[in-house]
Order: structure tokens, then C-alpha cells, then sequence
């Protein structure tokens, strides 16, 4: 079965086996990163480079969001003929491999039994988002700039086609929807590949179409969210004085968007927890290393599909 449908628009985050342990022998583990600079994705880096540390060989790269960066990165680790992208590769040499933060299509790892996901539902992140917007509407009503009602807001997406991307953006705002909240997005969806710049570019250019009219910012990353409030903060806006204010939303309770959130900068994120990520990462690949069950004494389970290690999220609106 050609597995060509787990090649995305950007390269992915997994680890995988390269040498199984031997007796008292560490395991050899290749880990792919489908971009050091995401600030979320260090810190799962962080922690499965403590969780392994000791107990595995570990060579580690930058895919620097390019798939056929990535590829070549797989060529050079694993040692496979002409042929298939990332999953298939695995496939052809017999790897185990743990995907992780960046969900591949489950159904492409069914017929594989060394392949585990570990990472988060994607929608809850965004109706996690959708209730803080709730809470923040009923709070203040004076974000209602012209008084019609409705919150119109910009959205700030990670990638067009990145799947937890799309459910963050479509869930935030259908959340917020249930939750009683009249939405209406201000110009098209803003694709800021999760970086901080092209998202303070971004909203630099929204403000000379909409200035005066926004009254919500949603990103699907904290890293979005910062690079918005920067450019607010260019324009006198979100600033420590408090004196004018634009709510905006991330994802992720990096220690920046943290800190701008108890500093009165912005408004609220969702927490994606790194660290336990990372352990469950660690943990699967080195069950799966020694010839194990992948939840094997780890405390985790799988989601309904049987394939997925599913993190939750938590809202994180302020110290408290």
C-alpha cells in the first residue's frame, strides 16, 4: 500500500528507530523536526531530548518547514533505494516511528503496526479558544467598537492545508458561535506559516484596510498572536499602560504569549503541554525500540482509532 498521502505542504515532527537495542545497548533514534525556530515545538524537543537522555543514541534535524528538506534528512538516516516519501521509507526499511505534534492522516497508519501519533485533538484547542472569546465578549462590552452586535475579528492561520491549522481556526470561531456569540471575520483568513514576523506584517497590513474595525484577534499559534500584538503595539495599542486594547487569542502558553497575557498585552491562549508530549514521545519509541507494546508501562492510552496518544489541552487566561 503506497503510503505517498502522509507527504504534507510542510514537513512533519517524528522519531524513529534506526537500530534497535541490543543487549545493555542504548537504541540508535533519529528524530525529524519539522522546524527548530517554532517556539512550541522547542519545547517538545527539550523534552524528549531529557526524557531520552541516557538511554538512547540520538541524532536530531531541521526540516526547516521543507518537505524535501525532510526527505533527504530521511535518506541520509535511514538507508533505503529510490522510492516513496517519509512514511513508506519507514515502511520499506522496518522502522518503528513515533509522529508527533503535526498529525499525519491517521487511516495511512493502519496497516503499519510499528507507526504511533502523539499529540492533541486539534478542534479542542479551537473551541478552547471559543470559550475564552465568549468570556472575554460578555466581559467587556465595550470591543464592540460600532455597537452592531457582532465581534468582528481577523484570523491568523499556521498553514492552508496543515489539518490541526484548519480545526483550530474552524472551531474557535464555530465555538464562539455556539456559545451565543455573533462572529464576522474581516478580510480572508491571514496564513502566516506560524511565525512571528509574517504575522506582524500581516497585521500591520489588516490595520490600513480595517482600522477602526477590528475588535478580535485569533491565531492558531502564540507565535501569530505575539507578532499581532507587536504590530499593535506599534500603533499605541496593547501596550502595559492598558489604555487601548484589542483582545487576541493564541494557542500554545509559550513563556512570551504567558508572560503578555499577565502583563495585560493580551488576552488568553490555550496550553498545549510540551513536556508531556515529549515524555509520551519518548516513552512509545522506546517501547517500540526494545520490541514492546507502545503504551507499555507509560500510564497513556489510545484514543478511539488506536493509533493516536491524544494530550490535553487547558485554557490559561491570566495568573491567578
Amino acid at each position: 500500500m503506497s503510503m505517498r498521502g502522509i507527504s504534507l505542504s510542510l514537513a512533519l515532527t517524528l522519531i524513529l528507530t534506526l537500530a534497535p537495542a541490543a543487549a545493555r545497548a542504548e537504541p540508535k533514534l533519529g528524530i525529524l523536526i519539522y522546524r527548530y525556530e517554532d517556539a512550541y515545538v522547542a519545547t517538545v524537543r527539550e523534552a524528549i531530548g531529557q526524557a531520552l537522555e541516557g538511554r538512547a543514541d540520538l541524532t536530531m534535524e531541521d526540516g526547516r518547514s521543507d518537505q524535501a528538506i525532510q526527505n533527504a534528512q530521511l535518506d541520509a538516516l535511514v538507508d533505503v533505494r529510490a522510492g516513496g516519501v517519509v512514511l513508506d521509507k519507514i515502511m520499506e526499511a522496518n522502522l518503528p516511528v513515533v509522529f508527533f505534534n503535526r498529525e499525519p492522516e491517521l487511516d495511512l497508519l493502519r496497516d503499519y503496526d510499528k507507526a504511533v501519533f502523539v499529540g492533541t485533538n486539534a478542534a479542542d484547542a479551537g473551541k478552547m479558544q471559543g470559550d475564552i472569546i465568549k468570556r472575554i465578549w460578555e466581559a467587556h462590552p465595550e470591543y464592540d467598537l460600532n455597537r452592531d452586535g457582532k465581534l468582528q475579528y481577523l484570523m491568523f492561520q499556521g498553514d492552508p492545508d496543515n489539518q490541526e491549522a484548519i480545526a483550530r481556526s474552524e472551531w474557535s470561531v464555530k465555538q464562539a458561535g455556539l456559545n451565543g456569540v455573533k462572529m464576522e471575520r474581516l478580510g480572508p483568513i491571514l496564513v502566516c506559516r506560524w511565525d512571528f514576523d509574517q504575522a506582524k506584517a500581516a497585521m500591520a497590513e489588516a490595520w490600513a484596510a480595517h482600522e477602526g474595525r477590528i475588535e478580535l484577534v485569533v491565531a492558531n499559534n502564540d507565535s501569530m498572536a505575539l507578532g499581532a500584538v507587536a504590530a499593535l503595539a506599534e500603533r499605541g495599542y496593547n501596550t502595559a499602560d492598558g489604555a487601548k486594547f484589542i483582545p487576541v487569542v493564541g494557542v500554545d502558553a509559550t513563556d512570551p504569549a504567558v508572560a503578555a497575557i499577565n502583563q495585560g498585552r493580551m488576552s488568553g491562549t490555550v496550553k498545549q503541554d510540551g513536556r508531556a508530549m515529549g515524555e509520551a514521545a519518548a516513552a512509545v519509541i522506546l517501547n517500540l525500540a526494545a520490541g514492546k507494546a507502545p503504551l507499555n508501562g507509560t500510564g497513556f492510552k489510545f484514543d478511539e482509532s488506536g493509533l493516536a496518544v491524544r494530550i490535553p489541552y487547558s485554557p490559561y487566561t491570566g495568573a491567578k
